[in-house]
C-alpha cells in the first residue's frame, strides 16, 4: 500500500458506532463516534452504517488520503465468508448482505466480521497478545464471548458461530442465560449477571462495578457475589484452555476493568484447575473499546491481500 492509502473501519454496537481512518502499519488518523439508533430497525441501521462509511470516505480524500478498503465490525452470527450478518440482536440484522450493500454504495472492497473476533484481531497483532501466537482473547461486558487466535487469524467455526464461551455450561441448574439454559457462563459471570445476582440478594438495584466497589470495601454480600462469578469463570477459562491450549489469554470488556480485584483471584483460581495443561498467562485488554474499530481495519487491511 501507498503512504497516502488508508481504510475505513467501523464497530457497530447496539448503541454506538466507533469508526476510524487507519493505515496499513495500524495508524489512526482520524477517529469518529455516531449513535447507531437500533430502535429505528434493521434498515436504518444499515442506511447510518453506509453513510457514516461513506461520510469516512470523503474525509480522507478531502484529506489528500486514498480509502482503499472498508471493515465492518457487528455483533452476532457473522457468515465472513459471505460479508453476511446473519443474525445481530443488538442491531436488528438477519441475514443482511452489508458486504454486498457496502461495495455496491462505496465501490470499495468490503469486510465484515465479527465484533469480538475483531477485536481479538486487534489484540493478538497490536495489543496484550501481540507476543503469542496462540490467544485466546474474552470480552466480559453485558455477555461474555471469546475469539481464538493462532497466528493472528481467528477461527470463524462452521456457521460463523465460533468464540461464544459464554454458553459453556459452569452450574447446572444456575441461573436462567438469556440463550434460555440454566448455568451458562454468561448468566452467572457476565457485568450484567453479577449485578443481576447482587441486586436480587440485596434487595436493591447495582451494577458490577458497585459490586466490586463494595467487595473492594469488605461487603460480605459483595464479595460472595463476585468470588462466585471469579470462580465460574476460572472454570470457563479451565475449559477454554483444556479445548485450544493458547499461550495468552487476554481478558477484555468492562469487567476487565476492575484490574487486580478480578485478575489477582482468578489467576488463583485458573491455576488450581490446572492439571497436565499448560497454564496461559492471564492478562488484560491493552487497546480498550478501540479493539474493535481497530479490528475491522485489519479485517479491511487483509481482504486486500486475498
Amino acid at each position: 500500500m501507498r503512504p497516502a492509502d488508508v481504510v475505513v473501519a467501523l464497530d457497530v454496537g447496539g448503541t454506538g458506532m466507533k469508526c476510524a481512518l487507519v493505515r496499513a502499519d495500524g495508524a489512526v488518523l482520524h477517529t469518529e463516534r455516531h449513535p447507531t439508533d437500533a430502535e429505528r430497525g434493521p434498515d436504518a441501521v444499515v442506511d447510518t452504517v453506509l453513510g457514516v462509511a461513506e461520510g469516512l470516505a470523503g474525509k480522507a480524500r478531502a484529506d489528500g488520503l486514498d480509502p482503499v478498503a472498508i471493515g465492518i465490525a457487528v455483533p452476532g452470527v457473522i457468515d465472513e465468508a459471505r460479508g453476511v450478518a446473519v443474525w445481530s440482536a443488538n442491531v436488528g440484522f438477519r441475514d443482511v448482505p452489508l458486504r454486498d450493500l457496502a461495495q455496491a454504495r462505496l465501490g470499495l472492497p468490503t469486510a465484515v466480521g465479527h465484533d469480538v473476533r475483531a477485536g481479538g484481531l486487534a489484540e493478538a497483532r497490536l495489543g496484550a497478545g501481540s507476543d503469542a501466537a496462540h490467544v485466546l482473547f474474552v470480552a466480559i461486558g453485558t455477555g461474555i464471548a471469546a475469539a481464538h487466535l493462532v497466528g493472528g487469524a481467528a477461527a470463524t467455526g462452521a456457521h460463523g458461530a465460533a468464540g461464544e464461551i459464554g454458553h459453556i455450561l459452569v452450574r447446572p441448574g444456575g441461573p436462567r442465560c438469556g440463550c434460555g439454559r440454566p448455568g451458562c457462563l454468561e448468566a452467572v459471570s457476565s457485568a450484567s449477571a453479577i449485578g443481576r445476582l447482587y441486586s436480587a440478594r440485596a434487595g436493591a438495584p447495582a451494577t458490577a462495578a458497585e459490586v466490586a466497589d463494595r467487595a473492594a470495601a469488605g461487603e460480605p454480600l459483595a464479595a460472595d457475589v463476585w468470588r462466585e462469578a471469579v470462580e465460574a469463570l476460572a472454570d470457563g477459562l479451565a475449559t477454554g484452555q483444556a479445548l485450544f491450549d493458547v499461550e495468552t489469554v487476554v481478558i477484555g470488556g468492562g469487567l476487565a476493568r476492575a484490574g487486580a480485584l478480578l485478575f489477582d483471584p482468578l489467576r488463583a483460581a485458573l491455576h488450581e484447575r490446572m492439571t497436565f495443561h499448560r497454564e496461559p498467562r492471564l492478562v488484560a485488554a491493552a487497546l480498550g473499546d478501540e479493539a474493535g474499530c481497530l479490528g475491522a481495519a485489519l479485517l479491511a487491511l487483509d481482504s486486500l491481500e486475498k
